[in-house]
């Protein structure tokens, strides 16, 4: 029996390269979708640094927990606000339909380079969706920061 079944939870791992149909739309892994096959992720466009913005995958409990952090923040942070109102007007609600698929939102997936072909990239507990010439870019900047990285985890 697999983790997945038994935990119930979700990781979302592995890398997955997957076309974008006429209507925007891409296949979600099976393994990234619950069993009773109700599914709900929110669609942020997000900002990476010079490669360009990514389109992240946030379950609910993930989007729950990025709206606790920033209601968190003090009032008086005016960083609170500008993060709910750019979340906020740059995200999108999509539901996984009976075929496993969401559909990305136009201007989304153009502000995020995203034409015929996307990587979906898992994170754990969330994944990001790339265009792959944008994410060789990302992918090669992470392989420089690997080994410092791994000692966090030694």
């Amino acid at each position: 029996m697999s983790e997945k079944v038994q935990s119930g939870r979700i990781y979302y791992t592995s890398l997955y390269r997957h076309g974008v149909d006429e209507k925007r739309r891409v296949q979600i892994p099976a393994k990234w979708r619950p069993a009773d096959g109700t599914c709900e992720f929110t669609l942020i466009v997000w900002q990476k640094g010079p490669y360009g913005p990514c389109l992240r995958a946030l379950p609910a409990e993930q989007m729950d927990r990025l709206l606790k952090t920033i209601d968190a923040m003090p009032n008086e942070d005016p960083r609170k606000t500008v993060l709910k109102r750019v979340i906020g007007s740059h995200s999108e609600q999509v539901v996984v339909d009976r075929a496993g698929r969401i559909c990305l939102p136009e201007s989304m997936a153009r502000e995020a380079g995203i034409d015929q072909e996307v990587l979906l990239v898992g994170l754990l507990d969330r994944f990001e969706i790339w265009s792959p010439a944008r994410y060789a870019a990302v992918e090669a900047a992470d392989k420089v920061l690997l080994a410092d990285a791994m000692k966090l985890l030694e």
